[in-house]
């Protein structure tokens, strides 16, 4: 109740400022409004009930509050809404693509006096709705060999059948999906930035006009005062360099025109490059000598070739070892302890000659050096003899040797396309997360309505406990079922009965053996619980795993096609540069 008084709190003021007119003209805002109703209603109801009901409508309108809050939410479900069209067109003639091959796969397996060829009708082709959900599986390759087994068994013509109907709805209808998809997101972006663009000139021209009619200038000169403008800008949120960067530009400055003054945004769209400290001075020819050799970049090269052996090193170890029995494998701990704390102190040499050519402040400029730094500095007190009281030997050089594979991943900014698609996935993860806040609002709303039909409709067998430590062979040791099924393969964790729901989501959007839980649920209650688990095929693997598909390919060509011709050390500054997906937010 809190929550809602102090969203209808906020909802009051700005329905007041804006008006009846544009209040009446925001969809997002009467939903708003309608849904803080409805919740505080159903609370209402809850408590009259003393939080005994079972449905809470409440629970699934809790995502509007997450999507109405995001500017870039909201533009990403008019770009869905906007492509929902082309989709639609590629969808319909997938399902008619699906219905035409189910009919003739009906009529090509009809049931026949000879039992022994009756085996493909019996398994796959036996009814509508049977022969509709095996070639929808099929689709997405989850039972590709199993449901043509049986009729290649009888004759290896058959197989054309199903071949035909995998290349042209796999990887004909389902990859235009993709590309289409690519297509109206790519310019969906496009012409956000444009329409921003626009909005943006607009208001800048608009401020200019303001501040300028403050001056009470002459019309045919129109200009505002720059001491005007920094106070402005003083009161305004911005990061601590821009400020800086308008001010020492323009502190001089008695007067603005409309260029200098639109020229104080384009600055607010640059980011800041950071410059790396200056090296350390020594008067000895011989530290000059020293720090030359100890900054070149060969040094990095020979420690990537360093951590390369240790690597391959514990590769070895862990092959030698793999077979061998604890009270042999014991044997060997000291011999590996002592060859990585070999590395180690190599690890140690390079990051005081580092520090030594770079100094304090330039070594610690540098990402790489960081990531260095913090890990050796591990390695060393996780190496020291005091701490092996707190864990074993053997975990201790299993924590080490899991933190010198990891110290590996230095050599991802040395090599070019390494670090592009290293960079790729970073920008990703800074830039899609209104894209990932829908996906995390379809989870939620799936898993509600998961909970809400399928709650309790699966119970695992008395003799074990979902909870307990049970393996999987005495899981399944009692049960007999047929090979393949949701009780043979011991999916009894994977359930609606509480919200880890959303892991069996995620196992039906990834489609390996997803057959398996649409088949178990529609067993355990109806036929029509098939409708569910494809709705959610369709909507997270078809939709959204194509629209991060789409989205990725958008950002890895624009930074491909700018470092094409870069070297590695250029590829850093690409990331400086604005790319629609950084406009787009």
């Amino acid at each position: 109740v809190v929550c809602f008084s102090q969203r209808a709190y906020l909802l009051c003021p700005q329905s007041y400022l804006i008006g009846w007119e544009e209040f009446r003209k925001s969809k997002w805002l009467i939903g708003y409004s309608v849904i803080i109703s409805v919740s505080i209603i159903d609370w209402v109801l809850s408590v009259s009930m003393v939080c005994d009901e079972k449905l809470r409508v409440r629970r699934l309108l809790r995502p509007f509050f997450l999507l109405q809050n995001s500017s870039l939410m909201k533009k990403t479900l008019k770009c869905i809404k906007r492509t929902l069209p082309e989709i639609a067109s590629v969808i319909l003639l997938l399902a008619l693509h699906l219905c035409l091959f189910t009919m003739i796969g009906m009529l090509l397996f009809a049931k026949t006096e000879d039992p022994q060829k009756n085996s493909e009708w019996e398994l796959h082709f036996r009814n509508l709705p049977n022969s509709l959900t095996s070639l929808l599986v099929l689709l997405t390759t989850a039972n590709n060999p199993d449901v043509m087994i049986p009729a290649y068994s009888l004759h290896r013509g058959y197989s054309i059948f199903f071949v035909a109907f995998s290349v042209i709805g796999t990887y004909c209808l389902m990859n235009l999906l993709t590309a289409i998809i690519y297509n109206q997101f790519r310019g969906y972006l496009l012409m956000s930035v444009q329409a921003s663009i626009i909005r943006r000139r607009l208001g800048i021209r608009a401020a200019f006009q303001v501040l300028s009619c403050q001056e009470a200038v002459a019309a045919a000169v129109e200009r505002v005062r720059a001491d005007v403008v920094l106070e402005v800008l003083s009161t305004v949120k911005m990061k601590s360099y821009y400020r800086a960067a308008i001010t020492k530009q323009y502190v001089d400055v008695g007067y603005m025109n409309r260029e200098q003054f639109r020229n104080i945004f384009d600055e607010l769209d640059k980011e800041r490059i950071k410059e790396h400290p200056p090296l350390p001075q020594y008067n000895s020819p011989v530290l000059q000598r020293l720090q030359e050799i100890f900054s070149h970049y060969y040094l990095t090269i020979l420690g990537n070739a360093v951590a390369l052996a240790n690597v391959m090193c514990i590769c070895t170890i862990l092959v030698l070892n793999s077979e061998k029995s604890i009270a042999e494998r014991d044997n060997f701990i000291l011999e590996v302890s002592i060859i990585n704390l070999c590395f180690i102190l190599y690890y140690l040499l390079e990051m005081c000659v580092k520090i030594f050519a770079f100094g304090w402040r330039g070594y610690l400029s540098y990402r790489n050096n960081i990531f260095d730094g913090f890990l050796t500095t591990v390695l060393l007190v996780t190496e020291d003899p005091s701490s092996h009281g707190i864990m074993s030997m053997w975990e201790m050089v299993r924590l080490v040797n899991m933190l010198i594979v990891f110290r590996f991943l230095r050599i991802i900014p040395d090599i070019k396309l390494m670090a592009l698609v290293a960079s790729t996935l970073l920008d990703l993860l800074k830039n899609l997360r209104a894209f990932a806040g829908i996906l995390v609002v379809v989870y939620y709303v799936f898993a509600v309505f998961g909970i809400w039909l399928f709650e309790g409709a699966i119970k695992p067998p008395p003799e074990m406990s979902v909870l307990s430590n049970t393996s999987m062979g005495n899981i399944t040791s009692n049960v007999t079922a047929e090979c393949g099924t949701y009780e043979q393969l011991g999916y009894w964790p994977n359930n609606f009965d509480d919200f880890a729901s959303i892991i069996l989501l995620y196992d039906v959007m990834i489609v390996n053996n997803w057959q398996a839980f649409m088949e178990a649920y529609s067993r355990y209650t109806t036929e029509w619980a098939k409708v569910y688990f494809v709705c959610w095929w369709l909507t997270s693997s078809v939709m959204w795993v194509n629209v991060f598909v789409a989205l990725i390919l958008e950002n890895f060509i624009y930074k491909w096609d700018r470092s094409h011709s870069c070297s590695v050390t250029d590829v850093e500054k690409i990331r400086y540069e604005t790319s629609f997906q950084f406009m787009f937010k």
